[in-house]
């Protein structure tokens, strides 16, 4: 009992402070690697999936020599007095000198994977996932995990699981440990059918579940009419199926006679780039496309850009690298009030959107400041199959912004209120949510 308040303590520690990463628990047709990440081939948590070889050139900052010689000896000290030697796994402990050696770099973002880490994080993500139904996030200086978004119907909320909710432990294993891309891949998800055992710290007490693994289809984009003919768009997250949900819900929306649109974003950690190009080209006029949606720069000033431009969506890359998925078409405009909501879990991809709507003059940011995610990771492969996640460049909105670490503060700042009688529940109703009451506010003084 001691050790368990001790380790409570311990994951308590710095809950306020640091980084988020983001996983969806449960996919296994496409693992998004943790990280509220930028810019990738095809997932944004994924990022570039870049193929180069391992060079073995001695850099001036480092003297190979010197650690290779200290890493002899302490092989050579395991050899002698390790009191469990039969448990050593030479693998494992090649693999931590490489997470060692990039921990060292003190970016939270920066991370080797082993080649069957690599693997299990490099399928797409098509919305179907066989595990329990959560949204989670991690804080890099704490460790510490929390269910942002239980999705209704899923087996974690039939489970008890709560949004608030912060994961201490699955099954045997402390959810510090591990990063969390690699805890939801090799712990969470499984089989469909099997159980996991998950515990949470709930107000300050540790609740056990027993948590049945199930194929989850996640929608990714909720939308409906709300009053005086506003239209009301939540989106969940960004992956491959997003975009399309998304104009389809505008088009629907518009077919109704909508004269204003708010678009939800909160608590939306980011996810595929794709999704949020082509949501923000559907969104903003011709005109006004010339410009830049998102463009990013590295540490020689050298970057990419996605812009829209005589009807398609386009790529460009300083460095003269080549997008197969561009340019797209892009036809669609509107040109009515948005009001766009956010608040501190809003991030990445979020907060491209988000920044590019506003950028322009589209769109007015109600809630609170977002998260402020703006670095981006590229994911190197190496010869032997492993890789790592490194921090590689700077993004910045279409006025120039870096918002890292700073986020994007609202035009329209609002705290979310919970009514007494809803602390608790599952959700808020749109109709008492006096974050969504301000931002129809604000939408009817543009008509």
């Amino acid at each position: 009992m001691e050790n368990e308040v001790k380790a409570k303590s311990k994951f308590w520690k710095g809950v306020l402070v640091g980084s988020l990463v983001t996983a969806f628990v449960g996919l296994i047709i496409v693992g998004i690697a943790a990280g509220i990440n930028l810019i990738g081939q095809t997932v944004m948590d994924n990022q570039a999936q870049i193929q180069m070889a391992e060079e073995e050139e001695e850099t001036e900052n480092l003297d190979l020599g010197r650690v290779n010689q200290k890493i002899e000896t302490l092989e050579q000290l395991v050899d002698r007095y390790f009191l469990f030697d039969e448990n050593v796994d030479q693998e494992q402990m090649e693999a931590g000198i490489y997470k060692g050696m990039l921990a060292g770099l003190e970016d939270p973002y920066t991370i080797y994977y082993t080649r069957e880490e690599y693997e299990s994080l490099t399928e797409e993500t098509e919305g179907v996932y066989c595990g329990i139904g959560v949204l989670v996030s991690q804080n890099i200086s704490s460790g510490l995990i929390t269910a942002i978004r239980v999705f209704q119907g899923s087996p974690a909320e039939e489970a008890g699981m709560k949004k608030g909710d912060i994961l201490y432990k699955v099954g045997d294993v402390e959810t510090g440990e591990m990063e969390l891309d690699v805890l939801v891949q090799q712990e969470i998800r499984g089989e469909e059918g099997t159980y996991v055992d998950i515990t949470v710290i709930r107000d300050g007490e540790m609740v056990d579940l027993h948590i049945q693994r199930r194929i989850v289809e996640v929608t990714t984009v909720e939308s409906q009419m709300l009053e005086d003919q506003i239209g009301y768009i939540m989106v969940t997250q960004f992956e491959l199926v997003t975009g399309d949900q998304f104009k389809a819900a505008v088009d629907e929306l518009e077919k109704q006679g909508m004269k204003g649109l708010i678009i939800d974003l909160r608590d939306n950690p980011g996810g595929v780039l794709d999704a949020v190009i082509e949501m923000a080209a559907y969104i903003l006029p011709e005109d006004k496309m010339e410009g830049t949606i998102v463009s990013t720069s590295d540490k020689n000033g050298i970057g990419d850009r996605y812009y829209s431009k005589d009807g398609k969506i386009r790529f460009k890359s300083a460095s003269g690298q080549i997008d197969p998925r561009y340019p797209k078409e892009d036809g669609h405009q509107v040109e009515l009030p948005i009001v766009v909501l956010m608040n501190g879990n809003s991030a990445s991809a979020s907060e491209v959107l988000a920044g590019a709507l506003r950028d322009y003059g589209s769109a007015k940011l109600v809630g609170t400041t977002s998260f402020g995610k703006g670095i981006v990771q590229s994911v190197i492969q190496l010869e032997d199959g492993s890789a790592i996640k490194m921090t590689t460049s700077h993004y910045y909105t279409p006025g120039g912004v870096d918002l890292h670490k700073k986020g994007l503060e609202p035009d329209v700042e609002v705290e979310q209120e919970i009514p007494e009688d809803l602390k608790g529940a599952f959700e808020i109703p749109l109709d008492r949510d006096n974050q969504v009451k301000k931002a129809i506010e604000v939408l009817k003084e543009a008509y």
